[in-house]
C-alpha cells in the first residue's frame, strides 16, 4: 500500500521523472486487509490493487529483494546487481514475529502475505482443528474466518485479555465473550510452552490438539536489511523519520509500517501499523519530493501528523479506532459493552484524544473530527449514547 500509493501520489502531484517500484514478492502489488477475510475464505480471486502501472509509467520490478543500502553511492544492493537512485522511498512494511520453538514445525503458519493466505485456504476448507496463538487483531480476524469455515478453533493469549497491545483490559475484556458466542475457545493468561506436530502445549501442561497452528503475536518493522546503512533506527527497528517523513540519510524517505514519525498532536513518536497510515503518508512523501511541501517564501509546508485510524471486522462486529489513548487521563463509555454496539472515549484534560467504536460508525466519524480539532467535550453528555458526540462539545 505505502509503496504503490507513493508512486500514485507522485504522478498526481506532477512528478515526471522515472519511478521504479521494487518488491520482493512475485505477485502484482496487493492489498493486505482481504488476506484475513475474503482471500482466506475463497470469496475473492485476488486482492491486487486496481492501479494501471503502465499508464502511470511506473517500472514494476517484482520478485526482486533488496539486501542493502549504500547511501554514499546512492545505490541499493540486490541479487541482480546494484540499483541507483536519486531519491529513495523506503516502504518495506512490517514482518510477523515468529513464536520461539515453532520454527520448522510442520503445520505452523503465519499470516502476512498472499502466499501465507493461499497456504491457509485448504486448511480452512478441510475444517481442521486450529490453534491460534495471539488474540490480537490478526488472531481475532483469522479466528472469525476459521469459524465461518466450520473449523474447531482455540485461541491462546498470554495476556489476561484480548488485544493486549492495543487496548487496556477494562475496554478489551468484554470482547472475550465474542469468541465464545462464535464457538471459539479463548484461553487468556495462557503461555505457550511448546509447539509440536499436532498439538500446542500451554503452561500447566494442557495439550490443545492442532491440525494447524496460526501464529499472530505481532509484527516488527521490516528494516533488518538496512543494517550498516547508517540510517537512524528506533529501539524496535523502525526508521526514525521526521515530521515530513524524511530519514537521517539525504534523499531518503520512509513511509508506512516501517517508519515512526513525531506527532505534535500527541507529543510523542508514533509507529502506526495500520492501513490508513500507509494510504495517507505517501502524499506527504510525494509533496516533499516534488517540492510541494513549502509555503510562501520557501517556508516548510504541512507536516505529517494524522489522527491514526484503524478498523477490524471480527465475530460479526465492525470495530473502529481513531486517535492514540496512551497518555489519556479519563475513559468514558457510551453504551453497554455487552450490547451489540457501544463506544469508548479517551480524554486528556477534558480534550478527546481517542475513540473506539463497535457498530457505531457515526461516533467514529464525529469523534475523529473532534480529535483533529482538539475539541473539549462535556463528559456527562458524551457518556450518553443518545447524544451525538458533536453535540457534546463545550
Amino acid at each position: 500500500m505505502a509503496g504503490v500509493q507513493t508512486a500514485v501520489a507522485l504522478r498526481e502531484q506532477g512528478f515526471t521523472g522515472t519511478i521504479s517500484l521494487i518488491g520482493a514478492e512475485p505477485h502484482q502489488p496487493y492489498d493486505r486487509p482481504p488476506l484475513s477475510k475474503a482471500v482466506l475464505l475463497g470469496n475473492a480471486e485476488h486482492s491486487a490493487f486496481d492501479v494501471d502501472f503502465d499508464a502511470l509509467s511506473v517500472d514494476l520490478q517484482l520478485g526482486r529483494e533488496v539486501s542493502g543500502l549504500r547511501a554514499g553511492e546512492h545505490e541499493l544492493d540486490t541479487p541482480a546487481g546494484p540499483v541507483p537512485y536519486d531519491v529513495l522511498v523506503i516502504a518495506t512494511g512490517a514482518e510477523p514475529i515468529t513464536l520461539p520453538g515453532a520454527e520448522g514445525v510442520p503445520g505452523v503458519h503465519l499470516l502476512r502475505t498472499l502466499d501465507d493466505a493461499e497456504r491457509l485456504r485448504p486448511v480452512l476448507a478441510k475444517r481442521h482443528r486450529i490453534v491460534v496463538v495471539g488474540a490480537g487483531w490478526i488472531g481475532a480476524e483469522f479466528a472469525t474466518a476459521a469459524r465461518e469455515a466450520g473449523c474447531e478453533v482455540a485461541v491462546v493469549e498470554a495476556a489476561d485479555h484480548p488485544l493486549p497491545g492495543a487496548l487496556p483490559a477494562e475496554v478489551a475484556a468484554p470482547m472475550a465473550r465474542w469468541y465464545a458466542e462464535a464457538g471459539a475457545e479463548l484461553l487468556t493468561g495462557a503461555r505457550v510452552t511448546a509447539v509440536e506436530q499436532g498439538a500446542v502445549v500451554v503452561e500447566g501442561g494442557r495439550r490443545l490438539p492442532a491440525d494447524a497452528v496460526v501464529v499472530g503475536i505481532g509484527a516488527r518493522p521490516a528494516t533488518r536489511w538496512l543494517a550498516g546503512s547508517g540510517i537512524d533506527l528506533g529501539p524496535g527497528g523502525a526508521v526514525t523519520a521526521d515530521e515530513r517523513l524524511r530519514t537521517s540519510l539525504p534523499d531518503v524517505y520512509a513511509v508506512g509500517d516501517c517508519a515512526s514519525f513525531p506527532s505534535g498532536r500527541y507529543g510523542r513518536r508514533l509507529l502506526v501499523h495500520h492501513w490508513d497510515n500507509a494510504l495517507q503518508g505517501p502524499r506527504t512523501v510525494a509533496a516533499g519530493i516534488v517540492g510541494a511541501d513549502t509555503g510562501e517564501g520557501g517556508e516548510p509546508g504541512e507536516i505529517y501528523d494524522p489522527v491514526p485510524y484503524f478498523w477490524s471486522e471480527q465475530f460479526g462486529r465492525f470495530v473502529q479506532y481513531a486517535g492514540h489513548h496512551g497518555a489519556a487521563d479519563a475513559l468514558l463509555r457510551r453504551g453497554d459493552p455487552d450490547a451489540p454496539s457501544w463506544s469508548a472515549l479517551w480524554l486528556l484534560g477534558g480534550v478527546i484524544v481517542a475513540v473506539l467504536t463497535v457498530g457505531r460508525p457515526r461516533d467514529l466519524a464525529q469523534g475523529r473530527r473532534l480529535i483533529e480539532v482538539g475539541a473539549r467535550i462535556d463528559p456527562e453528555r458524551a457518556a450518553d449514547p443518545a447524544v451525538p458526540l458533536k453535540a457534546a462539545v463545550l
